[in-house]
């Protein structure tokens, strides 16, 4: 009985002294921010940008037969078949359909328009490049227009995944062919 005794002594004793050991608290990550990354990034959008712009207001200055037009948005455009009569724009969830042509700014084609298929877009309810979303809203039915889009208002950094690469500026040649009135109003 003294040996149980014993034993169950020296349990107790190793139980209470392992239990009253501190923790060791979990060590905290290393945080490096210094937000460099950010402002070098913003430094090298940019001068993208300006250089962009550059090569774009050149491309508008040799072509002396158009009047160029700036949006509100960061991209230019002409016309090349315009309509004169008051006629609808294209708003919210009506219905567009159009075909384009998109080549690079060199004129080279990346797209043609038998590439690009007659497009049926959902105004402002689909997801398309986001220069064309605010184009298509300029245009009036059987307007012709070239667009010269940044890369940012075109593809992006990402490009298309296919033959528009990173930071590609682009120019977009849209007829727009028609436009059926939003299919379930507001009320």
């Amino acid at each position: 009985m003294k040996k149980l005794t014993y034993i169950l002594i020296v349990f107790i004793i190793l139980t209470l002294t392992s239990c009253s050991q501190q923790q060791e608290q979990a060590r905290k990550p290393i945080s490096h921010t210094s937000g460099t990354f950010i402002k070098e990034s913003i430094e090298r959008n940019k001068i993208l940008v300006a250089s962009e712009e550059k090569t774009i207001d050149s491309l508008i200055k040799n072509d002396t037969l158009k009047q160029y037009i700036a949006s509100s948005k960061g991209y230019w455009y002409k016309y090349e078949t315009k309509i004169e009569e008051p006629t609808a724009f294209p708003k919210r969830g009506d219905i567009a359909f159009f075909d384009y042509e998109i080549k690079d700014l060199k004129s080279r084609i990346i797209y043609t328009k038998l590439e690009t298929k007659p497009q049926t877009y959902y105004v402002d309810k689909e997801n398309i490049m986001m220069g064309l979303r605010d184009g298509i809203k300029l245009m009036k039915k059987g307007e012709t227009i070239t667009f010269l889009f940044p890369s940012h208002m075109a593809y992006g950094y990402h490009g298309d995944d296919k033959k528009i690469g990173t930071n590609e500026p682009l120019i977009c040649t849209v007829t727009l062919n028609d436009i059926k009135l939003d299919p379930k109003p507001k009320n």
